[in-house]
C-alpha cells in the first residue's frame, strides 16, 4: 500500500517519533511513494443528513428559503455574476463558535421582544456606527463596529449539529454522497505550492471538530494541524513542535540520531522519490522545531498588557492572540474553535462568561491586526453552525435554555476585503425569520474564496478528475450570491 506523509503527521510525531515513523515505513512497508488524495471519509453530507431528525433541535424546523422573496429585486445574473477574483486577503482566521451562538444575545438584539425572548439581557448597546446595535454584553466590540460588518440573515435548513456544521464549514448543501472538504482544507490544497513557510498551512487552535472529516475527499494530508495544549497555561505545549520538558540540546541529539539511521542498510533505493520526500519533510520539520517560527506559539513574548487585553486566563482569548501571531508569520488559514455554546440549559449563566471572553478576544484581535496594518489582508469570520431559539425554554428540564435554531442567525466578518460598519440582512421582530437578503452557507464560502483570489465556480481534484469547488453555489434554492455589498 503506497503512502505519502503529510507535514502534519511528521509534526504530530515530533522528535524521536520521526525516527520511529521513518524506520517503520522504510523496513516494514518498503514504501515507494504515492498520492495523498483518497476517497471520502467521515460523516459527510449524506451521512449526517439522517442525524437531523434525531437531534433535539427545539427551535423552528428551519426553512432555508424563509426570506427568499426579499431577494426578488435582484436577478440571478446580478446575484451570481462577478469579475475575475483578485486576491485581497492573504489569511483567514475562522473563529468558530461551536454549538451555535444566540443571535439575540450577540449581533441581532431585539430589546422590545420581551422577557420570553430577551431573558436576562433586556437592553442593548449602541455602537460607534449610527443605527447599529449589538448585545449588552459586548461593550468593547460596540466601540469598534466600524471595523467589522454583521450578517443577520444567515440561514439553512438543519437543526442537527453534524449537518449544520458540515454546511457552514464546506458550503456543500447538495446532500450527496461525496464528502466535501472544509474551506481550510481547500485553501491548504490550493496554496501548498506557493506557500514557503515552515508552519503548517492550516492550523486549528486547539482541537478540530470531530463532527465530520474536515479534509473530506482530499484525504488526511489536508486536515488541519491541531496544536493541542492550552494557550492560557503557563506552558503552551504544541504537539510535535513545542514541549517545555524537552531541551533544544535533546532535540538536536534526536535529529543527529535520525540522520545516522540513514546509514543503515535497507532494501529501499536511497534515490527513490519517497526517500527524498521523507528527507525533505524531516528537514523542514526540524527547521520548525528548532527554528524561529515555533516562537509564534510562545505567548510570553507578548507584553503582559497585551495578554491581559485578550484575557490572559482565557483559553479562547489566548487562542485569538496565538492566531494573530500565526498570521503575522504567514499562515494562510487558522481556525479558533470556541466550544461551549450549546446552551440547552443554564443559558444565561454560561453566556455571562462566554460573551465576556468573546468580547475581549475578538475586539483585541481586530484592534491588533488593524494596529499592525494586517487587518486589510486578514479575513476574520465569526459564527457557528446555527443560532439558538429566540424564544427561551423556561419549562423543565431546560429551565431557561435555548435550543438549536438554523432558520435565522448571525455572523460577524471583518478585514480581508470586507467593509466595516455595515449590516447585511434583517430578521423579524423576534429574530425568528429572515425578511431581507438571506445568506446561505455557500454564499459565505464563495465570498471567502473570492476575497482570497479563488474563483468560487472553480474545481478541485477528485479521483483523477475534478468536481465543483462549491456545488451548491449558484443554485437559487441554496444560494443568493456573493456578499458584494460589503466588499471593499
Amino acid at each position: 500500500m503506497s503512502k505519502t506523509f503529510s507535514r502534519r503527521e511528521f509534526l504530530k510525531l515530533g522528535g524521536a517519533g520521526l525516527a520511529s515513523l521513518w524506520l517503520a515505513n522504510a523496513f516494514a512497508q518498503k514504501i515507494t511513494g504515492g498520492g495523498a488524495t483518497g476517497t471520502a471519509g467521515g460523516t459527510g453530507a449524506a451521512g449526517v443528513a439522517g442525524a437531523a431528525g434525531a437531534e433535539n433541535g427545539t427551535g423552528a424546523a428551519g426553512g432555508a428559503g424563509a426570506g427568499a422573496s426579499s431577494a426578488t429585486a435582484r436577478t440571478a445574473a446580478d446575484r451570481f455574476s462577478y469579475p475575475t477574483p483578485k486576491p485581497v486577503a492573504k489569511a483567514v482566521i475562522n473563529i468558530y463558535l461551536d454549538g451555535g451562538s444566540s443571535q439575540i444575545d450577540t449581533f441581532d438584539p431585539k430589546p422590545d421582544a420581551g422577557r420570553d425572548y430577551c431573558g436576562n439581557y433586556r437592553s442593548f448597546l449602541k455602537t460607534n456606527v449610527d443605527g447599529i446595535i449589538i448585545g449588552e454584553k459586548l461593550p468593547r466590540l460596540a466601540k469598534i463596529a466600524d471595523k467589522y460588518s454583521l450578517i443577520r440573515s444567515m440561514t439553512h435548513p438543519s437543526n442537527a449539529h453534524e449537518t449544520a456544521h458540515y454546511y457552514m464549514t464546506t458550503g456543500d448543501m447538495t446532500k450527496g454522497e461525496l464528502v466535501y472538504p472544509s474551506y481550510g482544507a481547500v485553501i491548504s490544497l490550493l496554496k501548498e505550492k506557493e506557500y514557503k513557510g515552515t508552519l503548517p498551512i492550516f492550523i486549528t487552535l486547539t482541537e478540530a471538530s470531530t463532527r465530520f472529516s474536515e479534509a473530506g475527499f482530499l484525504g488526511p494530508r489536508y486536515k488541519s494541524f491541531e496544536t493541542g495544549g492550552n494557550p492560557a497555561a503557563q506552558y503552551f505545549d504544541v504537539e510535535g513542535i513545542v514541549n517545555h520538558n524537552v531541551s533544544d540540546a535533546e532535540l538536536k541529539r534526536k535529529k543527529e540520531l535520525l540522520y545516522n539511521l540513514e546509514n543503515l542498510e535497507t532494501d529501499i533505493d536511497p534515490k527513490a522519490e519517497v526517500v527524498k520526500q521523507l528527507d525533505d519533510y524531516h528537514e523542514r520539520t526540524y527547521s520548525l522545531i528548532l527554528g524561529d517560527d515555533r516562537q509564534a506559539f510562545d505567548l510570553s513574548k507578548e507584553p503582559k498588557s497585551v495578554r491581559d487585553k485578550y484575557g490572559s486566563n482565557s483559553k479562547f482569548g489566548m487562542s485569538c492572540l496565538a492566531a494573530r501571531r500565526l498570521v503575522e508569520r504567514g499562515v494562510p488559514y487558522v481556525t479558533v474553535r470556541f466550544t461551549g455554546w450549546d446552551t440547552h440549559k443554564q443559558h444565561f449563566a454560561r453566556m455571562d462568561e462566554r460573551l465576556m471572553e468573546t468580547d475581549m478576544g475578538i475586539s483585541s484581535l481586530i484592534e491588533d491586526l488593524d494596529r499592525l496594518g494586517l487587518l486589510g489582508q486578514t479575513m476574520i469570520i465569526v459564527g457557528g453552525e446555527f443560532g439558538r431559539t429566540p424564544k427561551i425554554m423556561w419549562e423543565p428540564p431546560w429551565n431557561g435554555g435555548r435550543g438549536h435554531f438554523s432558520n435565522a442567525f448571525s455572523y460577524l466578518v471583518a478585514g480581508g476585503g470586507f467593509k466595516g460598519g455595515h449590516v447585511v440582512g434583517k430578521t423579524d421582530a423576534h429574530a425568528e425569520n429572515v425578511i431581507e437578503r438571506p445568506v446561505y452557507p455557500p454564499d459565505l464560502g464563495a465570498s471567502i474564496y473570492y476575497l482570497l483570489g479563488i474563483d468560487p465556480a472553480g474545481t478541485i481534484p477528485y479521483l483523477g478528475g475534478t468536481v465543483p469547488m462549491l456545488p451548491s453555489y449558484g443554485n437559487p434554492k441554496t444560494s443568493n450570491g456573493l456578499l458584494k455589498e460589503i466588499f471593499v
